[in-house]
């Protein structure tokens, strides 16, 4: 399927210094339940970056796609880069693997230079058995990825979050605090920077609010929800918009879309940006 938000890669390329770029984010999902439709929409997306959450790691070749998702999309979608950033592993009663690592993931065209996880709560207690329980949601580990890429125009610092859990988008909680100064100081001093990802709150949150001192909320109030709601019992989800963008004022917005497909419980976020030389 090709979408109608489809975007040619690099339109600047006769502007020296200048670099455009097209970034996807996407809750995968429990690592892709809708695999097929997942690689079909960012295969005729093509983005030169995607940021990715709810990604796992398995290595056993018997695994289902879901639970080997770097390998499938790796092996389906041919980026030339990519980072795995793992917040914990989940455990599972019986399979090949009794434990695969979760966590976050990037796909560039372009080279990445640096990479870090940064953890926004408190980093995984080897004591739990991490499982998806209704009970774990509030103690989930969340991660924060970072990753530099080298461009024509100089670096560009992603930065792929998965947020505190908390079922009311609103609150701000001591933990939604902490990860809202976590992320200001991460990307304290840093140029061109593209904050995106799941962040588990609106955007109207304080602790999203906070962000907006130093970086450019992409999508503003139209955007009402990003859950895909043929996936959710809730109706609450059709007013949560809590997958978001933001991006250093380095960058221009040439388009951004969160188009109603069926490939996650989510919406994706498909943004067109650029930049120039300072």
């Amino acid at each position: 399927m090709r979408s109608d938000y489809h975007y040619a890669s690099h339109v600047c390329a006769f502007i020296i210094g200048c670099v455009s770029l097209k970034v996807i984010s996407l809750n995968l999902w429990l690592g892709g339940e809708l695999f097929p439709a997942i690689i079909d929409f960012l295969r005729a997306e093509d983005a030169d970056v995607v940021a990715l959450q709810e990604v796992y790691n398995g290595k056993d070749l018997k695994l289902a796609d879901k639970y080997r998702s770097m390998a499938v999309l790796h092996e389906r979608l041919g980026y030339p880069y990519s980072d795995f950033a793992e917040a914990y592993k989940q455990s599972f009663s019986e399979g090949p693997e009794a434990k695969i690592a979760h966590g976050n993931a990037v796909l560039s065209k372009f080279p990445i230079s640096k990479r870090e996880l940064i953890y926004m709560n408190d980093p995984p207690d080897q004591t739990i058995d991490y499982q998806d329980l209704a009970e774990h949601w509030p103690i989930f580990p969340a991660p924060l990825q970072y990753v530099e890429l080298s461009t024509e125009a100089g670096p560009i610092n992603v930065f792929n979050m998965h947020g505190v859990w908390d079922m009311d988008g609103d609150n701000f909680s001591p933990e939604r605090e902490r990860m809202s100064k976590t992320i200001i100081k991460s990307i304290d001093e840093k140029p061109r920077v593209v904050l995106t990802g799941d962040s588990n709150a609106k955007a109207s949150n304080r602790a999203m609010r906070n962000l907006e001192a130093k970086l450019t909320p992409v999508f503003g109030p139209e955007l009402v929800s990003t859950f895909n709601m043929r996936r959710k019992t809730n109706p609450g989800y059709a007013t949560a918009a809590v997958d978001l963008m933001y991006v250093s004022p380095e960058f221009k917005i040439l388009s951004q879309a969160c188009p109603d497909v069926d490939i996650s419980d989510h919406r994706p976020l498909i943004v067109r940006l650029a930049t120039s030389e300072d």
